[in-house]
């Protein structure tokens, strides 16, 4: 699967919400980091998500770019632990019946530890 590569108009054009002045903000929070082909700034499609959910998440919260880079970057981080997560279950349901059931019992064990030290 390859990712499409648009330039600075293109991506303009898709998202009529954000403005030349906009881009260049998110641009230098680091919100999007465009790669360079021929000198020229390329974005990819991850690159026009990520500028769309800004632009929303701006027009409903009104942040400014570096809060939106760090709700962004927040937001990367919870799909990333999805992610690990997915993977972690994914081993244990290999595992053999017993395993999961001790394993059960420490979470179950950890939960009931935390919830008294609060």
């Amino acid at each position: 699967m390859t990712s499409r590569s648009m330039s600075r108009d293109e991506i303009l054009a898709l998202i009529p919400e954000l403005s030349d002045a906009a881009l260049d903000a998110l641009t230098d929070a680091g919100i999007v980091q465009p790669v360079l082909e021929e000198g020229a700034p390329r974005f990819r499609d991850i690159d026009a998500a990520r500028l769309q959910l800004a632009v929303e998440l701006e027009d409903a919260f009104q942040l400014d770019a570096d809060a939106l880079a760090l709700v962004l970057s927040l937001i990367d981080q919870l799909h990333g632990l999805k992610g690990e997560m997915r993977a972690v279950l994914g081993a244990l349901a290999a595992e053999p019946p017993e395993t999961r059931a001790r394993l059960r019992g420490v979470i179950r064990q950890t939960r009931v530890l935390r919830v008294r030290h609060r």
